[in-house]
């Protein structure tokens, strides 16, 4: 059977997405994959051993998208059924244009319209569960989601080892501070050798975090901000003793190798975009009457549900775990 998959854009949103293509590779176990998405999401996936295509998809770049996608359609050809994890008009137009007969998405005027099956979810469930009703239209029935799962090798570190991700790609809101990051791995210091996580973007804060850690006296650390892969990031992160994050892309990354984790959440939801399946997962956040506002940047210049989280709070939280 030829399954085509659209992944999701963001890298925490597709490995949210990998419980339920694990549960289609166990419906249809001979499965050949064709993964589409962006390039981190495919960067991520396309180690899947029922992985034979993946394909970036760059239809937004030079002339018109329409024309791309209708392009980009026929290259992938025809399938036997079809999943987008993607809520978006031109998902829904990429499967109709492949001529695919069985083709699943959330429900939308578009996919109503474009393809065979719309199916309502509801945004009060985890969005792993979300993804999973996309996946049992597939399959018949109705399954309880299983853990996220990415195929890279977890990286050996020759010690203990914890990772602290001040970062996160959606905007500054979601973002704790460098220096109470660094002040948590001061504490751990003594037991585990540091390891600080960021995309190219995120350097700064990274470069910030370093100059705490050097006044404090601590060098058994590592800056790896803007210096890996995407591949090289999910390893390192499933060889991690302990991980300390923003809600984002790596903490899904950690929930995948069961990595023990301290997420601090702010102005997102936590209930439907928290770690999934990890049985060594904290979060630490504070109830505001603003929170979750879901917006990239404080709307009320204030950023109190960030700000108010302290450094001991996610002290307690981390030795709470490594009992």
């Amino acid at each position: 059977m030829k399954l085509l998959i659209i992944l999701p854009n963001w890298l925490g949103d597709a490995v949210m997405a990998t419980a339920a293509i694990e549960s289609l590779c166990e419906c249809y176990p001979r499965a050949r994959l064709t993964l589409v998405g962006s390039f981190v999401s495919v960067e991520a996936l396309k180690h899947h051993p029922m992985c034979v295509n993946a394909y970036v998809d760059e239809t937004k770049k030079g002339g018109n998208r329409l024309a791309n996608t209708y392009r980009f359609a026929k290259m992938i050809g025809r399938h036997d059924a079809a999943v987008s994890f993607r809520n978006q008009l031109h998902a829904s137009l990429l499967l109709r244009w492949t001529g695919t007969p069985k083709t699943v998405a959330r429900k939308s005027w578009h996919a109503q319209l474009l393809l065979s099956d719309a199916v309502a979810l509801s945004r009060g469930e985890h969005l792993t569960a979300q993804y999973q009703r996309l996946a049992d239209r597939l399959c018949g029935g109705e399954t309880a989601p299983g853990p996220l799962r990415l195929f890279i090798t977890p990286k050996t570190f020759d010690r203990p080892t914890l990772g602290i991700n001040p970062g996160a790609t959606y905007g500054s809101a979601k973002r704790w501070y460098p220096e109470k990051f660094a002040a948590v791995a001061a504490h751990f210091s003594d037991r585990y050798d540091i390891v600080i996580f960021g995309g190219p973007g995120e350097m700064a804060m990274a470069e910030a975090i370093e100059k705490d850690l050097q006044a404090r006296g601590v060098e058994n650390y590592r800056n790896l901000a803007g210096k890996t892969t995407i591949p090289e990031l999910c390893a390192a992160i499933g060889g991690l003793s302990l991980f300390v994050t923003n809600d984002s892309g790596p903490m899904h990354v950690a929930a995948a190798y069961r990595v023990p984790t301290v997420a601090i959440f702010g102005p997102t939801r936590h209930k439907e975009t928290c770690q999934w399946g990890n049985p060594k997962s904290a979060i630490v956040r504070h109830d505001m009457a603003c929170a979750p506002c879901m917006k990239r940047e404080c709307p009320l210049k204030h950023h109190e549900c960030m700000k108010s989280i302290e450094a001991y709070e996610v002290i307690e939280a981390a030795e709470q775990l490594i009992v």
